[in-house]
């Protein structure tokens, strides 16, 4: 592939290099798209009580979202590549503001799948890891796999953040002065982007964290689309590819497609109060945000695909009693769940990322996009699963033992993965 760049390389003053501050906005960027996540879990019961739509319908809707999230994922990280990080990531919060605008005006339960499905899915994910893999994989060449930790964190420490202030809203204000709520923030956190967020160390004439030569700019192909589509079509004909699919679509279908979505109800129908069941889900960001990094520090020295499998058994064994560990009160034994399952929730993230890059080489951060579109595939498929079982049998105690028994299956699947080299 050619390269170019109109700047001329200049030597850095001493200081912050201007990488760690692109991070820093992409962190708070993440962390704004991310918030929205948390939102499905709320809004179950208020639009269940004020519109009468089902669980199942309301779970499908955010089946949707999270199906949309990842397929636009991979066209995401092409079009970063085409025209630039910011020019995406602005547009992309531009579709989450207008997503959670029109979602307060809704009458219809087909509108809440176009608004929060479609437009808030599109502009989240293209706000998800592959924009954390395509930024670190700009501006860093050492610490990367730390960068990618912290970055993927974001998005639980999004969740941290606001679910807890999201769930008090909801509870004493109405679940629309939440989503107003959202919508404001992700429109200040574009000002941010506009004013901090570079595409590219060459664009200041700068080196990437780490790295002792300049690198320009690489030129790309014009048919982003194209080129998503091409390297899905090579990397499907690889038994990698599936295995890390395979892997992918648990990690998402036991974490947003079953605690960040069913948790909250769950805990609701054993007595807890939304404002108590809201603060473990938060206490699950707060160490996922711990967990991520430092799963990101052991990837740049472990092997990653040892990383997912202990992750997947672990993971496993945590929601396999979580049915006899919810009732009305946080115990001592449920607060160890939420921390330990914290600690396990994004730690997948990093190694995969890894992987994708040495396996799949310059085209890992669109194969890791769509392994991730699989990810949100598997994450739906849960979240309607979990609507449905709790409107046919009054609750979720089979879907907690589903997901426990997938978390063995994805681990044999990790330690299949082949080696690759650094």
């Amino acid at each position: 592939m050619a390269h170019h760049t109109a700047f001329v390389p200049r030597t850095r003053r001493p200081g912050v290099h201007r990488a760690w501050m692109t991070a820093l906005a992409a962190f708070l960027t993440i962390v704004a798209a991310a918030a929205f996540a948390a939102m499905p879990g709320l809004l179950t019961e208020p639009l269940h009580t004020e519109y009468a739509w089902s669980r199942t319908t309301i779970a499908a809707a955010a089946s949707v979202n999270m199906v949309v999230y990842g397929l636009v994922a991979p066209f995401a990280a092409a079009l970063m590549d085409r025209f630039g990080v910011r020019r995406v990531a602005l547009a992309a919060l531009a579709a989450v503001v207008a997503g959670a605008a029109l979602t307060t005006a809704m009458t219809e339960a087909w509108q809440l799948t176009l608004y929060w499905g479609l437009l808030i899915g599109a502009g989240a994910g293209s706000l998800g890891m592959t924009f954390a893999a395509t930024v670190a994989r700009h501006w860093f060449v050492e610490r990367r796999g730390l960068v990618i930790g912290a970055l993927t964190g974001a998005s639980a420490f999004g969740q941290l953040v606001f679910l807890p202030a999201l769930a008090w809203v909801t509870d004493h204000q109405g679940w629309r002065p939440a989503l107003v709520t959202l919508a404001l923030t992700a429109g200040a956190v574009a000002v941010l982007v506009a004013l901090v967020l570079r595409d590219h160390p060459a664009d200041l004439g700068q080196r990437p964290y780490g790295a002792r030569d300049f690198v320009p700019r690489p030129r790309t192909d014009r048919g982003a689309a194209r080129r998503t589509a091409a390297v899905l079509y090579s990397a499907v004909r690889t038994r990698p590819f599936w295995l890390l699919a395979g892997t992918f679509a648990v990690c998402g279908a036991t974490t947003n497609g079953i605690l960040w979505t069913h948790f909250v109800p769950a805990a609701r129908d054993e007595g807890m109060t939304v404002t108590t069941a809201a603060a473990l889900v938060s206490t699950v960001g707060v160490f996922s945000l711990v967990g991520t990094v430092l799963s990101g520090w052991l990837t740049d020295r472990w092997d990653p695909r040892a990383l997912l499998a202990l992750y997947f058994a672990a993971r496993g064994v945590l929601l396999a009693p979580l049915p006899v560990l919810l009732g009305p009160d946080a115990g001592a034994a449920t607060v160890t769940f939420v921390v330990v399952f914290g600690l396990l929730d994004v730690a997948t993230v990093p190694p995969t990322i890894l992987l994708c890059g040495r396996i799949f080489g310059a085209d890992g951060a669109i194969v890791f996009g769509w392994v991730n579109a699989v990810h949100q595939v598997g994450a739906g498929a849960m979240a309607v699963f979990g609507g449905l079982v709790r409107d046919v049998t009054g609750g979720y105690g089979a879907v907690w033992l589903v997901a426990a028994a997938l978390c063995g299956f994805a681990a044999l699947l990790a330690l299949r993965l082949p080696g690759a080299g650094r």
